[in-house]
């Protein structure tokens, strides 16, 4: 007689756990005293998009020591995940051994290689903006391209360190590593765990609203401004997760995702329009660029970014 196997752990207790990992990410960066944010409570208007000069005695996210604090809060609260899932995991694997359950552990967590092929899916995508910075010559060890500026100052310094490096891996660790492990012990659907998981990593950036506002001049525009900001963050950081989770899952790996966090986060929001308005003569060949990416990032995004070896995409 046929019976179905209950699965590990129930829907709402994974949403619960994937909550609770978003509110320990983004809860440490407040734990500290060293790591909040302080702002002058005085209103300023401004003229609208124009923020405020920095007080003295106040506290913004690119301050050095601020950013020293937050990225050791957050790398203590991606190990504090981890541990959780471990913990989940080994509930519901009393019998096994200690070396086992790390194991299970690192092979949910993504923790293994992937396919080298799903490293490229993100570049193919911004085959637009990479012409055009082969056009302007400031691509790897072109004219224009320096050593100095365009490496160690940009990626070597503490922002830089945040921005390309402590932020994408220990996002993808909570957020598609932490979440997603506890999703599949649900025995959640594909789709559930790409289109759903992916907004609790959007709602991680909200709180970046009480910056903008603050930094705008605490007014009714500010607030309007930060709501809206918000709201596009909000869009983009889900959007990117949907993309994140399907090549978390098809790979079983945390580098294409890490690896395409990295590269969105030097590479920017591609903007086609401004960028043919500086090269208006290069339109055609532009816009081409951008098409060819799109068109083989859909193409290629299936088959490159599979790995026989994932244990969330097994085939039948």
């Amino acid at each position: 007689m046929y019976s179905e196997t209950k699965p590990l752990l129930s829907i709402t207790s994974a949403h619960l756990l994937s909550g609770l990992f978003a509110f320990i990410y983004v809860g440490s960066i407040y734990t500290s005293k060293n790591a909040r944010l302080r702002f002058s409570k005085r209103k300023v208007n401004l003229p609208e998009g124009q923020a405020r000069l920095k007080l003295q005695n106040e506290r913004w996210r690119d301050d050095p020591d601020v950013i020293k604090a937050r990225l050791l809060a957050v790398t203590s609260a991606t190990l504090i995940c981890c541990l959780i899932v471990f913990i989940v995991i080994k509930n519901f694997h009393r019998d096994d051994e200690i070396h086992n359950l790390a194991t299970n552990a690192w092979l949910y967590l993504g923790f293994t290689w992937s396919n080298a092929l799903s490293l490229l899916i993100t570049p193919l995508l911004f085959c637009g903006p990479l012409y055009v910075q082969f056009l302007a010559k400031t691509l790897p060890f072109q004219k224009d391209w320096h050593f100095e500026e365009d490496v160690v100052f940009r990626f070597l310094s503490i922002v830089g360190l945040r921005n390309y490096f402590v932020a994408p891996i220990t996002e993808e660790i909570v957020f598609r590593g932490c979440v997603l492990t506890v999703y599949h012990l649900a025995d959640a659907s594909r789709m559930k765990m790409i289109f759903l998981s992916p907004l609790v990593f959007g709602a991680a950036h909200i709180h970046h609203a009480f910056e903008t506002y603050h930094r705008y001049g605490r007014t009714t525009t500010a607030a309007k401004r930060a709501i809206i900001s918000t709201t596009i963050q909000f869009a983009y950081t889900s959007i990117f997760g949907f993309y994140s989770c399907y090549l978390f899952l098809r790979s079983g790996s945390l580098l294409p995702p890490v690896a395409a966090h990295m590269f969105c986060n030097v590479m920017g929001v591609p903007q086609p329009n401004y960028e043919i308005s500086l090269m208006p003569n290069r339109k055609l060949s532009i816009s081409a660029a951008y098409l060819v990416g799109i068109i083989g990032f859909v193409g290629m995004l299936k088959p490159w970014s599979y790995t026989n070896t994932s244990l969330y995409w097994q085939r039948n």
